[in-house]
């Protein structure tokens, strides 16, 4: 099996929660959620939305829905608080559906790791916006985000 660490490793620090969140931003924005499940315990639990899924396979079945609905998908997170193990993030990410209609959804996201770094807990509240193609303000080549682009607070949002 792939390795079952994630450094970093709880409890966490102010640099060590904000790298982490930055790891799970780029993990989430290869949109590959083969790849971002092993971020995640085997018997992880999430809420993502209305929805609800318990181990890696019901999030990998969840992340393949969400992306293949949700095109052209790009994602800043945030820390916002940490403590111990667990750690509270805000996000944002901007997507368009198969119709060509732009969307920005925030949200906040709580987050429990385990002592390997591998997050057991995962519930996020998520709204969305309908936006103009004009107003869409993340406009790297799809992918991870580049460390010279401003994040969620310098963009105001």
């Amino acid at each position: 099996m792939a390795d079952e660490s994630r450094p970093p490793f709880p409890s966490f620090t102010r640099e060590t929660a904000i790298e982490k969140v930055r790891l799970a931003e780029d993990g989430w924005n290869t949109r590959d959620p083969e790849q971002v499940a092993l971020a995640y315990t085997v018997d992880s639990r999430w809420r993502n939305r209305a929805e609800f899924a318990t181990g890696r396979d019901e999030i990998v079945a969840l992340l393949t829905r969400k992306w293949q609905r949700e095109l052209e998908y790009r994602l800043i997170k945030e820390l916002w608080a940490f403590d111990g193990n667990r750690i509270a993030v805000r996000f944002a990410y901007e997507c368009r559906d198969d119709s060509g209609n732009w969307y920005r959804s925030y949200g906040n996201e709580n987050w429990e790791f385990d002592e390997d770094g591998l997050m057991r807990r995962r519930y996020a509240c998520i709204n969305d916006l309908p936006i103009k193609e004009s107003e869409r303000t993340f406009h790297w080549p799809l992918g991870r985000r580049p460390d010279d682009h401003p994040g969620l607070s310098d963009l105001g949002l």
